[in-house]
């Protein structure tokens, strides 16, 4: 009689329990599987809202990437916009909150400024962004500039400064966000190890490369992972900033596929590349991820 009670409760507790993620679930399914599944579908597809175009075509679509020249010019451009965001990203926000983390006064204000980007609409950034950087004797940064008698560039429309002006401009949206999980991992560290490395006579430097890094390699390596994903799907900045331009110069995969789904249409070719987008985030992330075998071996 027991035994049927208890598998009752269990039966009770298992169906509550489904019944709590059962949003979530769904949530997945209509917004994350299904959306997948028709991308990998629509990839095989001519498909073109334009012209009505719609049927199999097979590999075509993945063959016609090896011959795309703004494909391959995008690709090469995402990849240097993550090689500038990420470790610029990781080592002012790890800098900062190793500072913020030693720091007595004044941390609330400084943590309040460096959040509030966070906070702020991405839209707004990139206006406010774009404003600063004008070109000419006349924009803001160019007049401070101008004070130190240094003539500045035409930030948006010069090749190589476009991509400078949009990574930075990325990397202090999201700056706060790493800083503060930063300092959480930074003010937890066990304090009888750091006290230890210091009466064995450890200075700073070797303290922070032997003792404080490999204990911070989990939570480094967990904003190295949300911050590469954010990289590689970059639309907003680069859409108001520079339009994908100079010459194509800041355009990433991202706003190519925007392009060709919603201004060229063809809604086949655009989920073929972004299929091949989330196939490298994928095999990113299982690399990165992979590396929290060593990353645990610290922690523990």
């Amino acid at each position: 009689m027991m035994k049927k009670q208890i598998q009752k409760l269990n039966k009770g507790e298992a169906v509550t329990g489904y019944l709590f993620i059962l949003p979530q679930m769904i949530g997945l399914m209509i917004f994350v599987i299904i959306p997948l599944v028709m991308i990998i579908t629509y990839s095989f597809q001519n498909r073109n809202f334009l012209f009505g175009n719609l049927g199999f075509c097979g590999l075509e679509n993945y063959r016609m990437l090896i011959d795309d020249e703004i494909f391959l010019m995008t690709l090469k451009n995402t990849l240097i916009f993550s090689l500038g965001v990420v470790p610029l990203n990781l080592v002012l926000s790890l800098a900062l909150a190793m500072f913020l983390a030693g720091s007595a006064g004044g941390t609330s204000v400084v943590r309040g400024v460096i959040f509030l980007p966070v906070i702020t609409s991405g839209v707004a950034w990139s206006i406010v962004f774009k404003f600063l950087l004008q070109g000419g004797p006349t924009g803001p940064i160019n007049s401070i500039l101008s004070i130190f008698g240094i003539e500045g560039p035409n930030w948006l429309f010069e090749r190589g400064w476009a991509m400078f002006s949009v990574v930075v401009a990325r990397v202090l949206k999201n700056l706060g966000m790493n800083v503060l999980i930063f300092m959480g991992a930074v003010m937890n560290l066990p304090q009888d190890v750091i006290e230890a490395g210091k009466i064995d006579g450890a200075g700073r430097m070797k303290l922070f490369s032997k003792i404080k890094l490999p204990l911070l390699m989990p939570s480094i390596l967990m904003v190295m992972i949300v911050t590469l994903i954010g990289s590689m799907r970059v639309f907003d900045t680069i859409k108001l900033m520079t339009d994908g331009g100079p010459e194509g110069s800041t355009m990433v995969l991202v706003y190519y596929i925007y392009h060709q789904a919603f201004k060229s249409f063809s809604i086949g070719y655009a989920s073929t590349i972004a299929v091949v987008l989330f196939v490298i985030v994928l095999i990113l992330t299982i690399f990165q991820w992979s590396l929290r075998k060593k990353a645990d071996y610290y922690e523990n």
